[in-house]
């Protein structure tokens, strides 16, 4: 099924402010921003008042790739633009004059069928002389690109740079994980564990990398891990599954944006469909409405296989939403934007705590009364008493999370397997809950409502960061929940060990011993 690009949406597809003067007229950029289609004719460019065809149009696809709009046309394949990818147009016309001018372009894609672009950009006659990064059009990531870069990096510094540049992949694997490509940031990577997990998909000893450069952080997770494998290991459990997009659609008044709210609940079954269409592995399981002053907020909730999807879910969103103002009746929309910040893409917020983003994932275990004291002299009922105090301050504080410190064994996993880093400020939020059992034990567990990680896509198939993941034995199809049930069981033992520390006033001591390097 193929979604139907609106006017308001199709307006996206210009690139603002590529529109610039050429020695030869004038030039401006569109990108291909809804899906893969093959371009099968252009029509006419106009400026302002000057209409332009076919024999006054050239078109740039990227790597010297320049062909003569009259010579596209006369093929009857057309060229196929991917998603992602930028078409330069070249106009031979008069150059403009500095400030705003209207741009319309009118072509043919399939499977959208006959499209037109209208815009205003500027031209801006600004002398540019700043420093500017080398980049290479043709490989910007061959050896003599990159060298380039380093080259003007301790040129532009007055430094000399030894470590940055030795690495040992080909530096073409990092297309779509990192643009400018330089060096290398090398981080110590400590191993904890094994670690017994008792989960639904995660079960057995795994091995556990930890990328750190905070003394004493490998050493404490791998104490928690100990105890909890005394204890018989930690059961962790996948108990929810969402990645989100939240457009908004802008109305003249509350009572249009409510009726679109509850059409959009009735339409879902046409709605499905038409975001699916774009992806064989992203589901649309629920859209969640919300609404505020004259603003309709939807929260689109997806299912998206072994990748993180945020990239995935966007371009569903997208057709979905282009879909929707194509078909929506009532209220005019007056304003429409993909995402409202109401996913809260990484920022911790509390809607992600109440309704999950990424994979919601519980561990939790039985701490024997004897063992608690011989490993980490403490017991159960010092550690819940401190419990219920840290819970007073996390609240005080309006902390994401009322446990020690799950962002460290979170971020140090990240890092080492090529997740989106940034991710911990969702994935750090946490609730933390003991008790003591009748038997006089401590029953720990922690819940982890937004944890935001991936087996596929993104840098986990990049050299090392693919290697830890083979460590962990989740690479392949069907992976990523066995991986978040290890991640929340490393987050658990990192809070045993933490929350004994503090408690048994360990805690200065140990960062002495192992942390201090000044």
């Amino acid at each position: 099924m193929v979604f139907t690009p609106s006017p308001m949406l199709l307006k996206l597809l210009y690139t603002r402010g590529s529109l610039r003067n050429t020695p030869e007229g004038v030039a401006f950029s569109i990108k291909n921003r809804l899906d893969t289609v093959r371009i099968t004719r252009i029509d006419f460019v106009q400026i302002d008042d000057v209409r332009l065809g076919v024999s006054e149009i050239a078109i740039d696809l990227g790597e010297g790739d320049v062909r003569p709009a009259v010579v596209f046309n006369a093929d009857s394949a057309g060229f196929t633009l991917p998603v992602g990818q930028s078409a330069t147009f070249y106009l031979a016309t008069s150059q403009l004059a500095e400030g705003l001018h209207t741009i319309q372009v009118q072509f043919a894609a399939d499977p959208f069928g006959d499209l037109n672009v209208e815009v205003e950009d500027s031209i801006t006659l600004v002398p540019d002389n700043r420093a500017r990064i080398p980049r290479s059009s043709h490989d910007d990531y061959s050896d003599e690109a990159i060298k380039k870069r380093q080259d003007f990096a301790e040129e532009f510094t007055g430094q000399q740079f030894e470590h940055l540049k030795q690495y040992s992949f080909d530096a073409h694997a990092l297309q779509g994980n990192c643009e400018n490509f330089t060096g290398i940031a090398q981080i110590p990577v400590g191993l904890a564990g094994p670690l017994h997990v008792n989960g639904e998909h995660a079960q057995g000893d795994f091995l556990i990398p930890l990328a750190t450069t905070e003394g004493t952080l490998v050493a404490s997770y791998n104490r928690g891990i100990q105890l909890l494998n005394l204890s018989g290991g930690v059961k962790c459990t996948v108990i929810g599954d969402a990645m989100q997009r939240a457009p908004v659609f802008v109305f003249d008044d509350a009572r249009g944006a409510r009726d679109f709210g509850r059409w959009v609940e009735e339409e879902i079954g046409r709605i499905r469909p038409e975001a699916e269409s774009t992806s064989s592995v992203a589901k649309l399981q629920y859209i969640d409405t919300y609404l505020s002053n004259k603003f309709a907020y939807l929260r689109f909730n997806y299912s998206t296989g072994d990748a993180a999807g945020q990239n995935m879910v966007g371009r569903a969103t997208f057709a979905a939403c282009s879909w929707i103002l194509e078909n929506y009746q009532g209220a005019p929309v007056r304003h429409f934007y993909l995402e409202s910040n109401f996913a809260t893409d990484k920022k911790a917020s509390q809607i992600n705590v109440m309704r999950t983003r990424g994979k919601r994932v519980v561990a939790e275990a039985i701490i024997p009364r004897n063992l608690l004291q011989q490993r980490m002299r403490v017991t159960p009922e010092q550690l819940a008493y401190h419990g219920q105090v840290s819970n007073v301050g996390a609240f005080m504080s309006g902390a994401n999370n009322n446990g020690a410190h799950s962002a460290n064994g979170i971020t140090a996993m990240f890092i080492a397997t090529g997740q989106d880093v940034a991710n911990v400020s969702e994935s750090s939020a946490g609730v933390f809950y003991s008790e003591i059992t009748p038997e006089k034990d401590l029953y720990i567990s922690i819940t982890i409502p937004s944890l935001i990680v991936a087996t596929h896509g993104g840098g986990t198939g990049l050299a090392t960061q693919n290697e830890y993941l083979r460590m962990l034995g989740c690479t392949g199809r069907g992976t990523v929940n066995k991986f978040a049930e290890i991640v929340a069981g490393v987050v658990l033992a990192g809070e045993l060990s933490l929350g004994s520390a503090i408690s048994s006033s360990d805690w200065v001591s140990s960062h002495e011993q192992y942390g201090r390097n000044r």
